[in-house]
């Protein structure tokens, strides 16, 4: 019998597998798809400390400690670069929301400077549009390889003696009275002690049939991959109203991000989940106004990623009071992939020992209880 199952494997469920297989723990992952199938594999995948809810700051704060050294410690690349983080401010409006990140990230102990005239920018990032009025630059925050990240984090997992199994989808949590007792899975049914919910978007499929309700809707993002370019951008890009992000990869290609929209079907195959037109349009749109040499570049792939938005905005992360054995970690809400390394070790600690030496009481389910998601929050990621 494994002692516990992780439901999903995304950067938290595998960093957990690697978290609990390292401690000597019999572990067992399940993923539906492919491993990074999800919201991990979509992502932008910023590691980012500035511009953070006060809520999740210590988190993101211990996260790029360990991004710092993450490929050494799991023995592949995972092509962590620190290049740093701007958020731009376009118009003469933008600069007062743009220096008051700056203040807010100092006050919390983020080295932050704010970017005076596009002169300042330029000697920053010189492929950037020569009128932008100013930005915030955090030169501790970074970007990774999202598939390589998970895909390391799982192969860690297994050289410790981790079970990683694609391809299974989990039906249901067995439990007797108020215990974990195992799972069922497309395969059939695995006893277990423990069992993780990672899974994302498919969390309350999983968690409702055992009366735990954690309010969240699903909404798509679109996002714009291009072909290998010279080097021209080290750094992470967002503007303040989120609705646009983008950087360079390791590899000279673009990954670029847009503005949401709900997401309403209930088919969450990568085949099936695909922006609209008007969000690619508006992405593009910004792609260029901001990097003016992106309009010789051609467009390579477009997907779709979804993502579990909470009312706040903020993740739930807890071992639930109703089911002994049970923790959960979801609603990320678009910002989860910089914590993984910091949420894996989180629900390792949970799992093992039910309780962690990192501040999650803000994450606790029981803050949402009777709130509904507004249809606009301003994600902070």
């Amino acid at each position: 019998m494994s002692s516990t199952v992780i439901i999903g494997g995304g950067i938290s469920g595998t960093a957990a597998a690697w978290e609990l297989a390292r401690h000597g723990v019999n572990v067992t992952l399940l993923e539906r798809g492919e491993l990074a199938g999800m919201a991990s594999g979509w992502t932008l995948a910023g590691v980012r400390q500035s511009g953070r809810h006060p809520a999740e700051l210590p988190l993101a704060q211990a996260a790029v400690k360990r991004w710092e050294h993450l490929s050494e410690e799991l023995g592949a690349d995972v092509e962590y670069r620190q290049g740093g983080n701007l958020r731009l401010a376009l118009e003469p409006d933008d600069e007062a929301t743009i220096r008051q990140v700056v203040a807010d990230g100092n006050a919390a102990g983020i080295p932050m400077t704010y970017l005076a005239g596009a002169a300042e920018v330029h000697e920053i990032a010189p492929a950037l549009n020569p009128n932008l009025v100013g930005a915030s630059y955090c030169a501790t925050d970074g970007h990774a390889n999202p598939q390589r990240t998970v895909e390391a984090f799982a192969a860690a997992a297994r050289r410790s003696g981790a079970d990683i199994r694609t391809g299974v989808e989990v039906l249901g949590i067995v439990t007797d009275g108020r215990r974990v007792t195992g799972v069922t899975t497309s395969t059939g049914t695995l006893p277990c002690e423990r069992v993780i919910v990672a899974a994302g978007v498919y969390a309350p499929r999983l968690l409702d049939p055992l009366g735990i309700h954690i309010p969240f809707t699903v909404v798509v993002v679109p996002a714009i991959q291009t072909e290998a370019v010279a080097p021209m951008l080290g750094q992470v890009l967002g503007i303040p109203t989120g609705g646009f992000a983008g950087r360079q990869q390791a590899d000279g290609r673009f990954r670029l991000t847009g503005s949401s929209i709900p997401w309403s079907a209930t088919d969450h195959t990568a085949e099936n989940v695909m922006p609209t037109l008007s969000q690619l349009t508006a992405t593009l749109a910004w792609s260029t106004r901001l990097i003016p040499a992106l309009e010789k570049v051609r467009a390579t792939a477009i997907w779709g990623g979804l993502i579990d938005k909470t009312p706040d905005a903020l993740p739930v992360i807890e071992a639930t009071p109703e089911v002994d054995g049970l923790v959960v970690a979801t609603g990320f809400s678009g910002h989860g992939f910089c914590l993984g390394p910091i949420t894996g070790e989180i629900l390792a600690d949970l799992a093992m020992e039910g309780s962690t030496r990192h501040p999650i009481a803000p994450f606790a389910r029981a803050r949402l209880d009777g709130a509904s998601v507004p249809e606009d929050v301003t994600l902070h990621g």
